[in-house]
């Protein structure tokens, strides 16, 4: 039996280029407030679709019906912090959390909502950045997903050589220090769609889908987040490390990797992939960090390849 209707949450649909037939809704995580949206499409099973850092709901409307057309339901989420859910500091443009067990909160309360809603079954997962972060202790901890498809995970943050010793001493003093809700060093308050300019950019090649990401935080600037505070990055590095150092979870997965990636550490993913006993690390030459906001045929590689791992896995 379902349980009662959750209470309605907005969702910008003229930015959003999203399937019809979205459900927005507010959900507690503990203390904190955040927002998630679904689709119902099929009987092919559920995808969700876990976002990376400074993204929001909005921004994964095209993801959303590419999934949907392919027979698979899907839920999302703002992470705490980001999109229209409750945001920790004053400066809501700085992202922050303490610890990355609370995006797990999170990842909790999403699962509570496919249940709430009877989404259908089987559970995949699609993980960009953050995300992947996120997803991974997700399946380590033994959710309930049958396959999970990785875009550009964060596994690892990239730093040149010489800011690696120097985010190691800021994460070490920034609680003595009460650094913790500061921005962290080569960081601030532009939100870096809205400012940097599409020569360039280390987002995706594709012009069309960087103006759909620019016009989302510029004509609705609630959604957008700028950088990370010093606490989220320490926490960041702390999970990295801790992640790495277990092995990979036995669950078939795809890792999409574009060969210009340049906002997430490459090596760590190559690395665990390596030791992924079911798992592929598949290439996108020429694409950066964003393989789902990249060009059409990009974009169809990667649905349909992920979408054969799902149905393979769901039968």
């Amino acid at each position: 039996m379902r349980q009662e209707a959750a209470r309605p949450a907005p969702f910008h649909a003229g930015v959003a280029d999203a399937p019809p037939g979205v459900v927005a809704v507010w959900a507690q995580a503990g203390a904190v407030r955040i927002r998630l949206a679904s689709w119902r499409a099929g009987d092919r099973g559920t995808v969700f679709l876990l976002p990376g850092r400074t993204e929001c709901i909005e921004k994964y409307g095209r993801a959303a019906g590419d999934l949907v057309a392919r027979g698979f339901s899907v839920i999302t989420i703002d992470w705490r912090g980001q999109g229209l859910a409750d945001r920790a500091l004053p400066d809501r443009l700085m992202g922050h959390v303490g610890d990355f067990d609370e995006y797990q909160r999170d990842l909790d309360a999403m699962l509570a909502e496919a249940e709430r809603l009877d989404l259908p079954r089987p559970w995949f997962m699609l993980a960009h950045s953050m995300g992947g972060c996120i997803g991974l202790r997700g399946l380590m901890r033994g959710l309930p997903i049958r396959a999970a498809v990785f875009s550009a995970p964060m596994w690892g943050i990239a730093m040149a050589p010489w800011q690696k010793p120097l985010a190691a001493l800021v994460s070490a003093l920034a609680a003595p220090l009460r650094l913790t809700g500061r921005y962290a060093p080569s960081t601030g308050p532009a939100v870096y769609l809205a400012t940097a300019p599409f020569a360039g950019n280390v987002l995706t090649t594709d012009r069309e889908m960087w103006d759909y990401m620019r016009r989302q935080v510029v004509e609705v600037p609630d959604l957008a987040l700028a950088g990370p505070s010093v606490g989220w990055v320490s926490a960041a590095l702390r999970e990295c490390a801790e992640l790495a150092a277990l092995p990979a979870p036995r669950v078939p997965t795809i890792c999409a990797l574009g060969t210009a990636e340049k906002v997430v550490a490459v090596a760590p993913i190559h690395l665990r992939m390596a030791g992924w006993a079911q798992g592929q690390l598949d290439l996108y030459p020429g694409a950066e960090h964003e393989i789902m906001m990249e060009g059409p045929a990009t974009r169809a590689r990667f649905f349909d390849r992920a979408a054969a791992l799902f149905a393979a896995q769901g039968r």
